[in-house]
């Protein structure tokens, strides 16, 4: 049996693309993946993939939300660029997410590469409350539709493990390693609480780029959780 996956992936939430490659260079080798979002998306454009993907796998974090040919389409544009794994919203339900899917599939194809796994978030960790339809119904609709698997935050992580069996993948954001700020996080875990809960990747992001050592922070969380 293979060794499971580098489950650290590193948020580099910046509008500067110099400054996020020369983090993406610092943990070269330590995380799984550097996360590209809507702020450095914005700034730097559909370069930024190509350019943090010569040093780590990227997690495209665009949170696709619209209707389904929309979605479709934009999904298609992200899936040239070469990122390892990209973001729908959940709530856009089982048709946008299946478009989403389909489309990713189709922008690799056409560049002959792989294409990227695609997650489905169901709350932002920066709410506290979810409204509407529970974080697992959402998960387990994404999956059914055809994604990879779900963004789960926080408390949920464990409840969304269950209902969806062992092989999707849970990534969880707003990881603090112990003793860390929660920021803007308002349902947080650590480390070793994401892991024990079910998580497969674990979002970690000020912690590790605002270090005087980011390789060595990186270092210190996968310690901690015993991925060595």
């Amino acid at each position: 049996m293979s060794a499971p996956p580098n489950p650290l992936v590193v948020a580099l939430d910046t509008s500067d693309l110099d400054a996020a490659v020369a983090l993406a260079e610092a943990v070269s080798g330590q995380v799984g993946m550097v996360k590209i979002g809507l702020e450095l998306f914005t700034a730097a454009g559909p370069s930024s993939v190509s350019r943090l993907a010569e040093r780590a796998p990227v997690f495209l974090d665009l949170k696709l939300h619209d209707i389904p040919t929309t979605a479709g389409r934009a999904a298609r544009n992200a899936g040239r660029l070469g990122a390892a794994m990209l973001t729908v919203h959940a709530l856009g339900g089982p048709e946008m997410v299946r478009a989403a899917v389909d489309g990713a599939a189709e922008g690799a194809g056409e560049a002959g590469i792989t294409p990227p796994e695609v997650v489905a978030v169901t709350v932002l960790s920066s709410l506290a409350e979810a409204a509407g339809a529970s974080p697992a119904s959402l998960a387990f609709e994404a999956v059914t539709a055809g994604a990879r698997g779900a963004v789960v935050s926080g408390d949920d992580v464990k409840v969304v493990r269950e209902a969806l069996g062992q092989d999707p993948i849970l990534v969880v954001p707003g990881i603090r390693p112990s003793g860390a700020r929660s920021n803007d996080h308002a349902r947080v875990l650590t480390p070793v609480e994401a892991m024990e809960a079910g998580a497969d990747r674990l979002v970690v992001g000020r912690p590790i780029t605002e270090s005087t050592d980011p390789a060595a922070a990186a270092g210190a969380i996968l310690e901690e959780i015993g991925w060595r």
